[in-house]
Formats: structure tokens, sequence, C-alpha cells
């Protein structure tokens, strides 16, 4: 994905895209195994609620996407609000050539940082949730625990 946002000239969403899947994602995914049982609980080999769920989730995808214009159609209702505006005026306004990396800095500066509040939110209660839990290893009951004194004596 990231290689795909850095061949569509968005640079600068293609970095992020690169530290977020290859960076964030690899840590979470470690910590959920890390967390996780060794053992598989039992369940049903076949649901047939989640199958329909499924399929309706898949067909309303479809359909949604059928009525989406051509990848690269210049004819596109996208091209014709203000994405003109942003490439006219972006070498003018800015003084750069990207126009994604001036939109996102400039025009839309608040509400980047919006984003970047609430990615780093999320982000640091993901991070609070997987400290406070610990794996669950072996550990012998408190009956079976003996204490001693100083001498070996038990307590």
């Amino acid at each position: 994905m990231a290689t795909l946002l850095i061949a569509m000239d968005a640079v600068d969403v293609g970095m992020t895209e690169a530290a977020v899947g290859a960076g964030v994602s690899t840590v979470l995914l470690l910590s959920a195994l890390h967390l996780a049982r060794t053992e598989e609980a039992p369940g049903k080999v076949f649901q047939p609620l989640a199958a329909v769920l499924s399929m309706v989730t898949g067909a309303t995808l479809i359909y949604g996407t059928s009525d989406l214009p051509l990848y690269g159609d210049p004819a596109g209702q996208v091209h014709h609000h203000v994405a003109p505006y942003y490439i006219e005026q972006t070498p003018k306004e800015m003084g750069m050539p990207n126009v994604v990396t001036a939109v996102l800095a400039s025009y839309r500066g608040y509400d980047t940082l919006g984003e970047t509040t609430v990615i780093f939110t999320g982000g640091l209660g993901v991070m609070m949730l997987l400290r406070g839990r610990k794996r669950n290893h072996h550990n012998p009951k408190k009956s079976e625990c003996r204490q001693t004194d100083k001498s070996g004596n038990t307590l």
C-alpha cells in the first residue's frame, strides 16, 4: 500500500502508511500474540450466522463499489469540486510542487492535527491496555507455597 501511495505522488501518506503498517502493526500483533493463551478455546466449526453476515457485508461492499467512477477518470465528480483550485493555486500560495503535502500541511492543517491526535490517543490507549495486562504463567496456588524463616523452618 505504501508503494502504491508513493507511485501516486503521495509520498508523505506513503511513508506514514509504511511506518504504521510495518512498525505499529507489528508491535500490536506481537503484543497480542504474547498475551494470547497457548491453547485454543473450543468452538463451533461452522457458524451459520457469521457466514450469512459475511455474505451480506461482501454483497453490500460490491454493490457500493459498482457506482464508483473509473480510476483516473478526468470526468469523475471528485475532479470538479476543489481539486482544480488546489492544483492551480498550490504552487502560487504554498510555493511547493507536491499538492498532497500542501493540502495536508496547510489547507487541512487543523484536520491533520486532529487526525494525528486521534491516532496518538488510540495508540496510547492500546499501550496502556497491553501494559496493564500480564500473561498468566503457571503460578502455584497459595496452598502449595511454603514460607520459611531464616533458619529454614516451614511456617
